[in-house]
């Protein structure tokens, strides 16, 4: 399958997120984490949602992780778009058990629970989406 690309604007630069997306254009994938009490933190937050403190970093963890769930895509919401597409959510062990979106490339369908290995896809320039890509290990 061609490698899929959609022209939507890119990610902002401004929001709790930006960490995790400096993070893909670098070629990791971080998560957040409370320097107060250490509790993994997904989706971004400016505080934990466990101590409630103000104190959020992110770490580089490995793109290793299991298969939640997945979905294909049939039908193209957007022009760009080569249907289908297979996306899956990720289950980090490393990071709490947080889980992450991304595209799923492989022959085969995924299997819930198969461990998966993600690969980094560099924004084609400063408005579009860096990716991340899980396969089978």
């Amino acid at each position: 399958m061609a490698r899929q690309r959609f022209g939507l604007e890119g990610p902002s630069h401004t929001g709790h997120d930006v960490g995790h997306w400096d993070g893909l254009k670098a070629g990791e994938l971080r998560i957040q984490r409370c320097g107060a009490c250490a509790e993994w933190i997904w989706v971004a937050q400016p505080l934990c949602p466990s101590c409630h403190a103000f104190d959020p970093g992110w770490e580089a963890v490995e793109p290793d992780g299991v298969v939640y769930a997945w979905t294909r895509t049939w039908r193209a919401f957007h022009p760009s778009a080569e249907v289908p597409y297979t996306t899956v959510l990720v289950e980090l062990p490393q990071a709490g058990n947080k889980r992450v979106l991304g595209l799923y490339t492989g022959a085969d369908d995924p299997v819930i629970g198969s461990r998966v290995r993600g690969e980094f896809e560099s924004a084609p320039d400063e408005n579009s989406w860096p990716l991340i890509r899980w396969s089978a290990v």
